[in-house]
């Protein structure tokens, strides 16, 4: 069997441990062939695509980013994109794709298993959480663990300056880093986008954490935004698949706190270094299961499903269910962070 796979959207700590596990599978074991196509559904488009054999998978594990390259093209977008994809997959000689990607890149996967042009396996990946059907997509845990060791950094420097200090963190729509970050880095506030928030509290709690003889720490995710809809801040640009560039809301808060509290307060930024760097060993260990689930499901005839952790098992979910609605932070999960705001 001819096997083809791609990463598409944002990288992610966990991409390369899945292309190894494909690769060490279906052409280790299974005697399959394995094309990688580059920069996510880019390389699909233009055919532009690298065979993998086992050599080119070593030393992959522990490595962070794609070696296939990412990207954000939607075929959708484009003129004849469709066509042009499933045009390439059979010059290519490919029996099954396996795209590996958040709810845009697999989005147009469940799409293109709709026409039967192709036969699709999914593989669930965002920092964020927020896809829908699995309990954890890889990379999240690095990305957590990146974030709460900033936060400890930040708690004696914080208290050293008597200064708040303002934690942005990556989430657009769905708060799960800021959530667990916040959490197990003892933040005294945490602002996720599913919950407005009220400004006047979180200078209530800022000045409680002061009252308290130390200093606060506010996470707050880079989507989050107050109830009166001021400080909603983005550069107004957009990506193939709508998507407004999100950022400035970590500054405009800091600046704010400063305002209204008399005390100095900081914003950093984490931003990308949240995605970078080597995979903890969570998702390392669940990356390689999606890969090799993935193959699993392809030689079963599989097609139009994403493969998904449910509790400790691996499993099949259809993609249409896994890219239907993101998978948002519950109300009853956030109340359990406010019991340590202030």
């Amino acid at each position: 069997m001819r096997i083809g796979i791609l990463t598409g959207g944002g990288d992610c700590p966990g991409l390369n441990a899945v292309i190894r596990a494909v690769v060490r599978k279906g052409v280790g074991e299974l005697g399959d062939e394995v094309v990688g196509f580059r920069d996510g559904w880019r390389g699909v488009l233009e055919d532009d695509s690298v065979p993998l054999d086992l050599a080119s998978v070593r030393g992959l594990l522990p490595r962070g980013g794609t070696v296939l390259g990412t990207s954000r093209t939607n075929p959708f977008a484009v003129e004849d994109g469709p066509e042009r994809v499933l045009g390439t997959l059979r010059r290519s000689g490919v029996d099954a794709l396996v795209p590996i990607g958040g709810e845009d890149t697999l989005g147009v996967a469940a799409k293109l298993a709709e026409t039967g042009g192709i036969r699709v396996v999914g593989v669930p990946k965002t920092i964020d959480n927020d896809l829908d059907a699995t309990d954890y997509t890889f990379g999240f845990d690095t990305a957590v663990g990146v974030a709460m060791e900033a936060i400890d950094r930040l708690h004696t420097t914080g208290d050293s300056h008597h200064r708040t200090l303002v934690v942005e963190v990556m989430g657009r729509h769905a708060g799960w880093i800021a959530l667990h970050a916040g959490m197990a880095g003892g933040a005294n506030v945490i602002l996720i986008p599913e919950h407005p928030f009220d400004v006047d509290a979180v200078v209530a709690h800022v000045r409680h954490r002061f009252d308290s003889g130390f200093s606060p720490i506010v996470v707050v995710s880079e989507g989050a935004k107050p109830r009166d809809g001021a400080m909603v801040l983005s550069t107004g640009e957009k990506d193939a698949f709508g998507h407004v560039r999100l950022g400035g809301v970590g500054p405009a808060l800091a600046a704010l706190i400063e305002e209204r509290t008399g005390r100095e307060a900081r914003a950093v930024v984490l931003g990308h270094v949240q995605r970078g760097g080597t995979p903890s060993p969570f998702d390392r260990v669940l990356a390689t299961r999606f890969g090799l689930a993935a193959v699993t499901a392809v030689h079963a005839g599989e097609t139009g499903v994403m493969v998904a952790l449910h509790g400790t098992d691996i499993v099949r979910v259809p993609l249409a269910e896994a890219t239907a609605q993101l998978k948002l932070v519950p109300a009853e999960r956030y109340a359990e962070a406010e019991v340590f705001f202030g």
